[in-house]
């Protein structure tokens, strides 16, 4: 039986303890507890609200919205960060093995959007083996319109540096802005039909919340 993404997450924080350095682990996980604190910020989108919509790219650079690839089914819409992003593999990894079949049955359409350039949804989709739509919102379009954007604290920023993570040059407008993690659910009308967001990165919606919404 497939594992969840909680009983699965445990092994990015070991690999990290092994090999990333105490001061940058410390600045990780400080920045952490301030989302935490933070909580989810006022303004997100809610259910009943219009999905918004922008000029999206595919994998391949060719130009595509979150309209057409819904092909006007209902869907389930992720937001993740970026293929640099080891909570965010983890994640679209446990989708493809859990939640995509299940949609599959429900005839709803899984799709995956981030910042990053289109060779970077390439990276994501053929690491992963992921068999699902990854597109790229150049800039942060659809995440800016729910509410959802975040960007990380100048301490983390140093420890990415440390560790030769650039998010300014992953990212297709060359910002550090970022989505919360997120997980839409679109109905076929367009419309928000249910929003779960994580200002904490190292969390992520569960296949079962998913379907439950569903």
């Amino acid at each position: 039986m497939s594992k969840s993404y909680a009983e699965q997450v445990g092994a990015i924080e070991q690999h990290a303890a092994a090999h990333v350095p105490g001061a940058a682990l410390a600045a990780f996980r400080a920045e952490q507890v301030a989302f935490d604190a933070a909580g989810t910020p006022d303004g997100v989108s809610r259910a009943g609200t219009p999905m918004p919509d922008a000029e999206l790219l595919d994998a391949h650079g060719n130009p595509t919205s979150l309209t057409a690839a819904r092909g006007g089914e209902r869907a389930v819409v992720v937001f993740y960060r970026g293929a640099w992003c080891p909570y965010c593999n983890l994640a679209l990894r446990t989708y493809q093995q859990v939640l995509l079949p299940q949609l599959q049955e429900r005839g709803v359409t899984l799709i995956a959007l981030s910042p990053q350039k289109p060779d970077g949804s390439l990276s994501m989709q053929e690491t992963n083996e992921l068999t699902f739509t990854v597109l790229s919102d150049p800039g942060n379009t659809i995440a800016g319109q729910l509410g959802i954007l975040t960007s990380h604290s100048d301490d983390a920023r140093a420890a990415q540096a440390t560790l030769g993570l650039d998010v300014a040059g992953a990212n297709a407008d060359g910002t550090q802005n970022l989505p919360m993690p997120t997980v839409v659910i679109v109905e076929a009308d367009g419309t928000i039909g249910w929003i779960d967001v994580r200002p904490n990165y190292a969390t992520r919606t569960e296949p079962a919340d998913i379907i439950a919404a569903l």
